[in-house]
């Protein structure tokens, strides 16, 4: 009878003689014991070990740098969601209404957090790199669930542009609209939650010990995602926790199964199957970063 067993083992003390250069990035090991089926066979086992290479982005990979381009997306996101603040603070001052858009301000962070979540879940689950619009976002986020970590090593531009260039887009022509600072309140938050929520995702995977003290004190309260809720994202099933803003909708969502309920209606409607309920073995095993270890 054969009995596979699979892990993941830090290739320190099995690299320290070789030149970090043509050190391989990552081993995993996979053992294969196999035991006598009759009695005539000898009472031994053999143990057959499979080396795979695996080869996660380095840290000067080019995926993970920021390249004009992306600077450039994120200028455009920042300066559209300033504009939209400024039009909420200087509408307060002139009406002198303030609990208005503040409240409204308070709704977008809160519905930001949720959106944050579904869009998570859907490009999780659904869609490939050939996707419209969101496919290179769709394989970003497959890679993130194999190398979780190296969502701490994008660039600030290379991590935010996506989401800035689709502030930009939407922002913009609310901008040139609309004057309504309890609109704008709304707005302007929501927005500012969406374009920096992959920075709170990165925080989320961050070393407490090398996080800004603010930043720390933020996701203790409740107010950015949690480092210690966020980690169970990315442990099997690999069907929760979802929301990367400040995360106070995940125990709604998780507790009342809306997600689950939602795959059930496109597995039965469409025949779409969710990448959580096959791939849970496979591309979403977390492999681990073993220079730093």
């Amino acid at each position: 009878m054969a009995i596979p067993l699979q892990t993941k083992y830090t290739l320190s003390p099995i690299t320290n003689n070789i030149p970090r250069s043509h050190r391989p990035s990552l081993l995993c090991v996979t053992c294969l014991v196999t035991t006598p089926t009759t009695n005539s066979q000898p009472n031994h086992e053999r143990l057959v070990l499979e080396q795979r290479l695996v080869n996660p982005p380095l840290s000067n990979d080019s995926t993970l740098q920021s390249t004009w381009t992306h600077r450039l997306w994120v200028a455009a996101g920042c300066t559209t969601v300033f504009v939209s603040f400024a039009k909420s603070i200087i509408g307060a001052f002139g009406s002198h209404l303030w609990l208005e858009p503040t409240l409204a301000g308070f709704a977008g962070y809160f519905l930001a957090d949720l959106g944050s979540g579904v869009y998570h879940w859907a490009t999780d689950n659904y869609g490939d790199e050939s996707t419209p619009l969101v496919g290179t976002h769709i394989e970003d986020s497959q890679d993130h669930h194999k190398w979780p970590w190296t969502i701490t090593r994008r660039q600030f531009a290379n991590n935010l542009h996506f989401m800035a260039r689709g502030t930009t887009l939407i922002v913009l022509p609310l901008d040139l609209a609309f004057d309504d600072h309890v609109f704008h309140g709304f707005v302007s938050m929501f927005a500012f939650s969406v374009l920096f929520c992959q920075l709170f995702h990165a925080w989320a995977h961050g070393t407490k010990s090398k996080l800004p003290p603010l930043v720390v004190r933020l996701q203790d309260i409740g107010l950015l995602v949690s480092r210690i809720h966020h980690v169970n994202h990315h442990q099997a099933p690999y069907n929760n926790n979802y929301c990367v803003v400040s995360g106070v909708w995940n125990k709604v969502l998780d507790e009342t199964k809306v997600f689950e309920a939602m795959e059930m209606v496109l597995y039965f409607k469409m025949g779409v199957r969710p990448r959580s309920w096959t791939e849970s073995n496979s591309e979403w095993m977390e492999e681990t970063d073993i220079f730093k270890c």
